[in-house]
């Protein structure tokens, strides 16, 4: 018995998670102040000013009261700020009018230590900046992310911009411009992240670049430090693109997979293949299969139908199986591209 009561007693003990019931600003604050792990705070509706910041508490939900009638979050620098929150929830919230970000999770400056497990879904965020490189979702240093059923409508930068992340999966999303907001791109991928899926989406008039699978970093930012390519080993598959200045960038990526896609009107390139960093040692943007995609453009709109900039390995792409078709000239609807396609099918409507 007496044995029993000692192991009894060197047993971890776990403080039972707390649910916080919040209606008001000031008891969001103050639910806010006293998190413990494991909490769950659930929202109620009306409107609450962004520029929370949590930081250090894992398994935290973040939620709705009414999932029917999400809580909205008004200005601020970032609506929500995590840094270091494992496990971290967050549903069924809006958010409107920030100037820096709608939503901001990292990893507290640890890059060598990433933070495990978020997941955010069914988030409308509007309204994000206008101008400058400001973020409807920004993540950094963050494995096994899901992002899921989310609207994001009006952003200055990125929609999404994740930077060394890794193993994630960004589905279901769906991407708006909106005039006066300078978006650079959709959903940009970069700082050496790998191994990120992007699926069924929708994009429409989503910035420069609706997706770019790579991009810029500087080099102390790149998780982990010293990768040699901006982004490997990413997926893009079964979204509707429509709109922006290309579909797809390839920029600085060393493997990618881009198929079952529908492009729609691109204004001015077709797809880019890009090198924008080029510190040594860094890989050329290379080993990009495009394949099985619907690709509907006007002829007469179409600067290049690939964008190939200097100091990639365009040799190294493949194009096969996918269906071109110029609405305004049928019969010039096969494509100009640095390798041969194997299996293309030109000049018929794919919709």
């Amino acid at each position: 018995m007496k044995l029993l009561l000692i192991a009894l007693y060197l047993l971890p003990v776990f403080a039972s998670a707390a649910e916080h019931p919040v209606s008001s600003p000031e008891e969001l604050r103050a639910a806010i102040a006293r998190l413990a792990d494991g909490d769950i705070v659930r929202i109620a509706p009306g409107e609450y000013p962004g520029g929370h910041h949590v930081r250090g508490i894992a398994r935290l939900t973040i939620t709705a009261l009414d999932p029917e009638r999400p809580p909205v979050f008004v200005g601020g620098g970032n609506a929500w700020h995590f840094s270091r929150c494992p496990g971290l929830t967050v549903t069924h919230l809006r958010t409107r009018g920030q100037t820096s970000n709608g939503f901001n999770l990292d990893d507290g400056g640890e890059g060598g230590n990433p933070v495990a497990g978020i997941t955010l879904a069914n988030l409308e965020i509007h309204e994000i900046g206008p101008q400058g490189n400001h973020d409807g979702i920004k993540a950094s240093g963050l494995v096994n992310l899901t992002i899921r059923d989310c609207l994001i409508e009006g952003w200055g930068g990125q929609g999404i911009d994740l930077v060394g992340c890794h193993r994630s999966r960004i589905t279901g999303c769906r991407f708006v411009g909106k005039e006066g907001f300078s978006a650079s791109a959709g959903v940009q991928l970069k700082g050496g992240c790998s191994e990120i899926v992007v699926e069924k989406c929708h994009f429409l008039n989503a910035g420069e670049r609706p997706l770019n699978l790579g991009g810029s970093t500087g080099l102390d930012y790149f998780r982990p430090l010293g990768a040699k390519h901006e982004a490997a080993n990413l997926i893009a598959r079964e979204n509707v693109i429509e709109g922006g200045l290309c579909a797809a960038a390839f920029a600085g990526v060393d493997g990618a997979e881009f198929s079952a896609n529908t492009i729609l009107f691109p204004q001015r390139w077709i797809f880019r293949m890009l090198q924008e960093t080029t510190k040594p040692g860094f890989v050329p943007c290379r080993n990009v299969r495009v394949t099985g995609n619907r690709i509907v453009f006007r002829r007469s709109e179409i600067r290049a139908d690939v964008n190939v900039g200097g100091g990639t390995a365009p040799e190294t792409f493949v194009f096969r199986e996918n269906h071109w078709f110029a609405e305004d000239r049928p019969e010039a609807s096969k494509p100009r591209l640095p390798v041969e396609e194997t299996g293309g099918v030109y000049g018929t409507d794919p919709r």
